[in-house]
């Protein structure tokens, strides 16, 4: 089991690791899992409001490491939104973060943050699981990585209305110390950013997917530095009069999270039309086969939101996604694929 303040010891470095389900601990039951996710995200990023969409998704990992001293915790960074997991004495420091950035949302941005909190035992109780691993991206960065079904589960509770956390009328700002949106967007040098979703059937064992997830991997690892979104060299930031050297761009573009396991793959990947074709016949096969459902979304130009934590400025982080809607419109299209099978099987 994981200790009450830290994620599991050991990292991997290679990313087809973390697809094996035998790495992953599970939480012990007392935790919290904490979800936000922004409602309307799609209407929104139609609108052009992309980086504020990206922003309130990325802030309540802000905000709660800067109220809890530590980066130190569990947390995915989902586009629209973002889920974590703390300890049990955290609910405070949890309940206060969330009513600040949903405040936030709706005061500064001008969009509403749906958040929720429960613990892994009701989780548990519904027959899912909450398990991690850590992914080290580059030596100072490490992600963690779920499995288990349980922030899905979790997530479409609260969408549900199930495990809401009221916003707090008149709360203060949160601490969003580190957070920003400093790069222009990034064109793709392949033809295409690919924004992917793909996540197991609930009967579908964790050995199959992995196959599976290893064949889609395969396909983009082929490609010129993994389909990794973010040029080797080159860096873009809005303030023209900002200088980049070699070095510290190849460290935040090895720190990014393009590739992430959260209860399936997640990826924010440049490619080329022929290897998005390849990947998508791969999945349609093995969605008619019921082994997943899966959502994709092509753009031409990926996003990145950075957090650099002041106690730690070595371990900056970067959250990855697409410019054109990203993994909120990949997530789209898996709900629409869902409600086709539903409504095939109720024929």
């Amino acid at each position: 089991m994981i200790n009450s303040h830290a994620q599991p010891h050991q990292a991997y470095d290679e990313f087809s690791l973390v697809l094996d389900p035998a790495v992953y601990e599970p939480l012990p039951e007392d935790w919290l899992i904490g979800i936000t996710d922004v409602v309307s995200s799609t209407l929104a990023i139609k609108s052009g409001r992309y980086e504020d969409v990206n922003f309130a998704g990325a802030s309540i990992i802000a905000a709660l490491g800067n109220a809890w001293g530590s980066f130190d915790f569990p947390f995915v960074f989902r586009g629209d939104g973002a889920a974590f997991a703390l300890p049990p004495h955290g609910i405070m420091a949890a309940t206060s973060a969330l009513r600040r950035v949903a405040s936030f949302a709706r005061s500064d941005l001008d969009l509403t943050l749906r958040i929720g909190l429960l613990t892994v035992r009701e989780i548990r109780n519904s027959g899912r699981d909450v398990r991690i691993a850590r992914y080290a991206a580059s030596e100072n960065a490490t992600y963690a990585m779920f499995t288990g079904g349980g922030l899905k589960w979790a997530e479409q509770q609260i969408k549900n209305g199930r495990y809401l956390v009221k916003p707090g009328r008149y709360a203060t700002k949160p601490d969003l110390t580190g957070l920003s949106c400093d790069w222009a967007p990034f064109p793709s040098r392949q033809g295409e950013i690919l924004s992917l979703l793909v996540e197991p059937n609930d009967h579908t064992s964790p050995e199959v997917f992995a196959a599976l997830a290893k064949r889609v991997l395969a396909v983009f690892d082929a490609a010129p530095r993994q389909s990794h979104p973010l040029s080797g060299d080159k860096a873009i930031p809005k303030d023209s009069g900002r200088q980049v050297d070699a070095k510290g761009w190849s460290e935040v573009a090895a720190n990014s999270d393009f590739r992430k396991f959260d209860d399936g793959l997640r990826l924010t990947l440049d490619c080329t039309p022929e290897q998005i074709d390849g990947v998508e016949a791969i999945l349609v096969a093995a969605r008619a086969r019921g082994e997943i459902n899966f959502g994709l979304h092509r753009q031409t130009h990926a996003l990145m939101t950075c957090l650099v934590p002041s106690g730690s400025p070595d371990a900056h982080l970067h959250f990855l996604d697409g410019m054109g809607g990203g993994y909120a419109r990949a997530a789209e299209m898996m709900e629409e694929g869902a409600l086709r099978d539903i409504q095939h099987h109720a024929r």
